[in-house]
C-alpha cells in the first residue's frame, strides 16, 4: 500500500527565531486559534448589529458584552480542551505524570473538552449578566465554525489526527508513524484518509455555509436555540460520520479490538469521538423541534 498522495513539505511553524538562545514560534495551530476568534468576534458583532435578524428586532446582546464574552469563551475552551483531552484520551498517563497536564504549549486539546468548557462560561456569563442564554448560544454556534474550520487545516498541516490506512486515490501518505504503523512491511508506505481536510469540509466549510444562510437568509436567529440545534446536530453528525475513517487512539485498540473503539461489545460499539458526539447530536435534534418565534 505504497499509492498515495505524499504529504506536502509543511512546517508546523508559521516562522520561528532565536532571541537570546531562547526559541520563539508562531504554530500553525496557535494561528488557527487566534484568526478563528478575530472572524468569528467580527460575525458576531455584524449580527448583533443587525436588530432586523432577531425577533422583536431586538438583539440579546450589545457588542460591547460580546467583547467581555469573548475573554470568558477564551478560557473556556484552554480550561475545557485540555481538561478533557487529559480525562478523556490519555487519563492513565497524566495520572502518573499529572504535571504535565498543564503544559498545553505542547499539544493536546480536546474539542469535545472545550465545548463542555465554552457551554458553562457562557451560561455563567449570561447569568452573570442577566442576558438570554438562547441568543448567546446561537451567536456562538453562528460564528464556531471558522475556528472548525481552520483548526482542522492547521491538524493537516501539522499532521496529526490522520485517518485510517486507505488505498482510495486521494489517500495521504503522512510522515512519521503515520506511515509505518498500519500493518504493512517494511518499506511500504501507508496512505491514509486526510480525516483533517473531511472534518474541515463538513464541521466547518459546509455546516458554517448552512448557519449563514439560516442567519441571513432564513431569520434563524429570530427563534431561540434554532442556530444552536443546527449546530450541535451538524457537528455531532458530522464528527460521527468521519470517526468511520479516522484514525483510533493507540490506547483503546487492543488484539481484541483492532477497530479501537472506546466501548464494545463482540466487536459492536462505538470510538470515543463517537461516544461523545452522539450527545451534541440527540441536544441538537431536540432544540431544533422548538418552533417557537418569541
Amino acid at each position: 500500500m505504497n499509492s498515495g498522495i505524499p504529504f506536502p513539505d509543511l512546517s508546523p511553524n508559521l516562522f520561528s527565531l532565536s532571541v537570546g538562545g531562547i526559541e520563539l514560534a508562531l504554530r500553525w495551530y496557535a494561528l488557527a486559534y487566534i484568526v478563528g476568534i478575530l472572524l468569528g468576534w467580527r460575525l458576531s458583532i455584524t449580527v448583533l448589529t443587525r436588530p432586523t435578524l432577531w425577533a422583536g428586532n431586538a438583539a440579546p446582546m450589545t457588542p460591547k458584552a460580546l467583547e467581555d464574552l469573548l475573554t470568558w469563551i477564551i478560557l473556556g475552551v484552554l480550561i475545557g480542551g485540555r481538561t478533557g483531552f487529559v480525562l478523556f484520551y490519555q487519563p492513565s498517563y497524566f495520572s502518573q505524570h499529572p504535571v504535565e497536564a498543564f503544559y498545553i504549549w505542547q499539544g493536546g486539546m480536546a474539542f469535545h473538552g472545550g465545548f463542555a468548557g465554552v457551554v458553562i462560561a457562557v451560561w455563567l456569563f449570561s447569568w452573570h449578566r442577566q442576558i438570554s442564554l438562547s441568543g448567546v448560544a446561537d451567536v456562538i454556534a453562528l460564528a464556531a465554525p471558522i475556528g472548525l474550520f481552520l483548526g482542522r487545516l492547521a491538524n493537516f498541516i501539522n499532521a496529526e489526527l490522520w485517518g485510517r490506512a486507505t488505498e482510495l486515490p486521494w489517500g495521504v501518505i503522512f510522515p512519521g508513524a503515520a506511515a509505518q504503523n498500519c500493518g504493512q512491511p517494511i518499506g511500504l508506505m501507508c496512505a491514509r484518509h486526510p480525516s483533517q481536510l473531511y472534518e474541515a469540509a463538513l464541521e466547518g466549510l459546509i455546516l458554517g455555509s448552512v448557519l449563514l444562510w439560516m442567519a441571513f437568509r432564513r431569520q434563524g436567529l429570530a427563534y431561540p436555540w434554532r442556530m444552536t440545534g443546527v449546530f450541535l446536530a451538524g457537528y455531532g453528525l458530522s464528527r460521527f460520520v468521519v470517526e468511520f475513517v479516522r484514525q483510533p487512539d493507540p490506547q483503546f485498540i487492543s488484539l481484541g479490538n483492532p477497530l479501537g473503539l472506546a466501548w464494545h461489545v463482540n466487536g459492536w460499539g462505538m470510538t470515543m469521538g463517537q461516544t461523545l458526539s452522539l450527545p451534541m447530536l440527540i441536544v441538537g435534534l431536540i432544540l431544533l423541534t422548538r418552533r417557537k418565534k418569541t
